[in-house]
């Protein structure tokens, strides 16, 4: 019986320890990344602000080949809504163009709403580093309420990860073909 129990206390302990550690876990986030592309500053930045390119390069869009998709608005345009409803994997959500400094800053704003309710912001800032090379800074912020803020230990490297992808298939795909 003294085991029972011993094993008992041990299972409780296990199971509050993360709620516990939320307690103490800041409820912001911020990942960002980098990549440089070898295309100049112009094409880089008209390809990045077309929301529509995400099904090209996006780890998260391509996570679900059949996503239902609806575009609200004049895409690459301040207040257009590209919304999505996918896979266990996908979710389902909106981004929407808030404000775009051209040649430079795109910067949106994402509502998940599945699997969680949430809501991030986001930047992408291309600067040119030579005449045919682009340097690509992306960045989303966002807020996580307890107990949820638990995994903002975690979300640099797990979201860090799949922005990491997206921007090598950026990257590669921008590298690699003629853009129009």
């Amino acid at each position: 019986m003294k085991i029972l129990k011993k094993i008992l206390i041990a299972v409780v302990i296990i199971a509050a320890l993360p709620f516990i550690m939320a307690l103490f876990v800041k409820k912001e986030y911020t990942v960002e990344r980098n990549i440089t592309i070898n295309r100049p500053n112009n094409e880089v930045f008209n390809y990045i602000k077309i929301l529509k390119n995400q099904d090209q390069y996006n780890k998260w869009v391509m996570a679900d080949p059949n996503m239902k998709k609806e575009l609200r608005g004049t895409d690459g345009t301040v207040g257009f809504v590209y919304a999505w409803n996918g896979n266990d994997q996908a979710g389902q959500g909106e981004q929407m163009i808030k404000s775009i400094e051209e040649g430079k800053r795109l910067d949106t704003e994402l509502h998940f709403i599945k699997p969680f309710e949430g809501r991030a912001t986001t930047f992408v800032i291309t600067e040119p580093l030579t005449e045919n090379q682009t340097s690509v800074r992306w960045s989303m912020s966002g807020k996580s309420n307890y107990p949820m803020n638990f995994m903002n230990l975690f979300m640099n490297s797990l979201l860090g990860k799949d922005m990491d992808k997206s921007l090598i298939t950026l990257k590669s795909n921008l590298e690699q073909q003629q853009i129009n």
